[in-house]
């Protein structure tokens, strides 16, 4: 398994990927994997040819008090549950590589964001279709696999 860090490097690297055959399956996540995670790497070695999981702790869909500081970051042990699962590329991006000092791309959320969970958690849905909108402009997969646990989330 090769772990990039940088949009570039994992452009770099999945264009010659792509450039050798197959389709690319995308499965992002926030790290601290668990059994739904791994369900879904395996999937995707099932039905792509070329497996990318992203572990990124995305800032933007936590909201004021919420756990970003306490949220688990164990990425060696991420990464050697990827690797034993045949999960290709690791991309492991810093903040700084997803979001600039500048940066003031937003995504709008239709009404549904605004119940339900959404409710109580102002700006939370926003954060999350940004920070996917911006992994598939990176990644720019054939397939992507999402866990189904929030189905909120999901419909979004």
């Amino acid at each position: 398994m090769k772990t990039v860090t940088t949009p570039a490097e994992a452009r770099r690297l999945l264009g010659r990927m792509r450039e050798a055959g197959g389709r690319v399956g995308f499965v992002p996540t926030m790290g601290a994997l668990h059994a739904g995670h791994e369900s879904l790497v395996t999937m995707a070695r099932g039905l792509t040819d070329i497996v990318v999981a992203s572990i990124f702790v995305n800032p933007r869909q936590f909201g004021p008090g919420e756990d970003f500081e306490r949220y688990p970051r164990v990425i060696e042990r991420d990464s050697a549950a990827l690797e034993r699962l045949g999960c290709d590329v690791l991309f492991a991006p810093r903040r700084e590589s997803i979001y600039s000092a500048g940066d003031r791309t937003t995504i709008a959320v239709s009404a549904l964001g605004d119940r339900l969970c959404g409710a109580s958690r102002p700006g939370h849905f926003e954060g999350v279709l940004l920070v996917v909108a911006k992994l598939f402009n990176i990644v720019r997969p054939d397939a992507a696999f999402f866990g189904q646990k929030d189905a909120q989330q999901a419909v979004l």
